[in-house]
């Protein structure tokens, strides 16, 4: 099988990672990737996706990003006749619109918070003076996992809604989860659940980001979690999207907090998430080229069940200075090798690029996510920690507490 990726970040490397590990998998290129793909892929330019597909004679297609989701690629994709991993653009509506998303859940009987959508100044007040602080505002279409604010300050909450359309969130309290389902469009099959790390420094402080680290499993979870978010929330929508006549076929993403009441959405995701994917992918042992071409022509309910590796791994992002504001790019990126060789570990590039003479330096926000795989969490941190500090990029920053809690058993589900 020939698979063809699109995008070009760290998702898309741990993507292109896991399939080049599948003996299934006899060509594999992807577009417009980076300089670490590169050493596992075919790098295609960017371009018409359906010309790249043909000329690459790709068996599958695999989207990464939410972007061209939304933008209806899988669609053109589809019409041309290629097998695709990822949704239609009407579907990855569930991504692109928090307030289809809500609508969806509303019918589908799946619980989430109290929301407001608010389209002018009369209804942001409105909004935000029926619910208590910390206000939660978030951007009604895609925004790169930034958004999103939540604060005790309205005047804040009040900027971030400016000359947006936005959904105005009662604040839902209780830890966080990411879980990754596959499905076809009527079968969802879960992959582990990770915690992200949305802020940008240690102890949730700062503003949001894409992500600034993650880690699974989650040692803290109830038996039962994922099993009862499949059966409550994410086969309801699948369904629900499904009548709409709207079958949703790829990776629809569940950001979960489970509150003193239970499991509630904070939002969907049409894609693979990021940094989750990097911490998730490299536990999977079962051949991801094969999983995911069973979703993509609705094979799914006769794929044998995942296998998993034991123990836990754990992903650290480093990003450049001054982000998630205006990233600094162009510095040299060194110490590569030296932070691959600690045991266990996988360097991710995700925003870097390879002058002419090879010299690797930054050239977006997260540069790179390294990932390490151990026994548990304690010793998947200290891996993570030891080969970042092999890594030289000036001014670059991470967070260093990615797991700590967990880790450490100070996260529990509330009551």
């Amino acid at each position: 099988m020939r698979v063809l990726v699109i995008g070009g970040g760290g998702r898309e490397h741990a993507i292109c990672a896991a399939l080049a590990a599948d003996p299934g998998v006899s060509g594999l290129a992807c577009t417009p990737g980076n300089p670490g793909i590169a050493a596992l892929a075919e790098l295609l330019p960017a371009g018409d996706p359906v010309v790249t597909a043909r000329s690459f004679r790709a068996d599958l297609v695999v989207i990464g990003p939410e972007a061209p989701l939304v933008d209806g690629v899988a669609d053109d994709l589809r019409t041309a006749g290629f097998v695709v991993f990822g949704p239609s653009a009407a579907a990855a509506q569930i991504e692109g619109s928090k307030a289809f998303a809500k609508d969806v859940m509303a019918e589908a009987g799946v619980p989430t918070a109290r929301h407001w959508v608010c389209d002018d100044a009369a209804g942001l007040s409105a909004a935000l003076d029926a619910v208590e602080a910390p206000y939660v505002v978030k951007h009604d279409g895609i925004a790169a996992g930034k958004g999103v604010v939540v604060t005790p300050d309205r005047e804040e909450a009040e900027r971030h809604a400016e000359g947006q359309r936005v959904v105005v969130e009662e604040y839902l309290a209780g830890p966080e989860l990411s879980l990754f389902c596959i499905t076809d469009g009527q079968t969802v099959v879960p992959l582990l659940p990770a915690q992200d790390f949305k802020r940008v420094g240690d102890g949730d402080e700062g503003p949001n980001t894409g992500g600034m680290g993650a880690y699974a499993p989650l040692p803290w979870a109830p038996g039962g979690l994922v099993a009862d978010a499949v059966k409550l929330i994410v086969q309801p929508v699948v369904d629900e999207l499904a009548r709409r006549g709207i079958p949703f076929a790829g990776l629809l993403y569940a950001g979960l907090v489970l509150t003193a009441d239970g499991l509630k959405v904070i939002e969907f995701n049409a894609r693979f998430g990021d940094p989750e994917t990097q911490v998730v992918l490299p536990l999977l042992e079962t051949p991801l080229g094969r999983l995911l071409h069973a979703a993509a022509t609705g094979e799914l309910a006769a794929h044998e069940p995942l296998r998993w590796r034991s123990g836990a791994g754990v992903t650290v992002v480093m990003a450049s200075e001054r982000y998630p504001a205006t990233p600094v790019t162009g510095d040299m990126i060194e110490g590569l090798d030296r932070a691959a060789a600690v045991p266990g570990v996988t360097v991710f590039q995700a925003g870097t690029a390879a002058d002419a003479d090879g010299t690797l330096r930054t050239a977006g926000g997260r540069v790179l996510a390294v990932t390490a795989l151990a026994a548990d969490l304690t010793a998947a941190r200290e891996s993570a920690y030891a080969a970042i500090a092999e890594v030289e990029i000036r001014g670059a920053h991470h967070r260093r507490d990615i797991a700590e809690l967990a880790a450490s058993g100070r996260v529990a589900p509330p009551g």
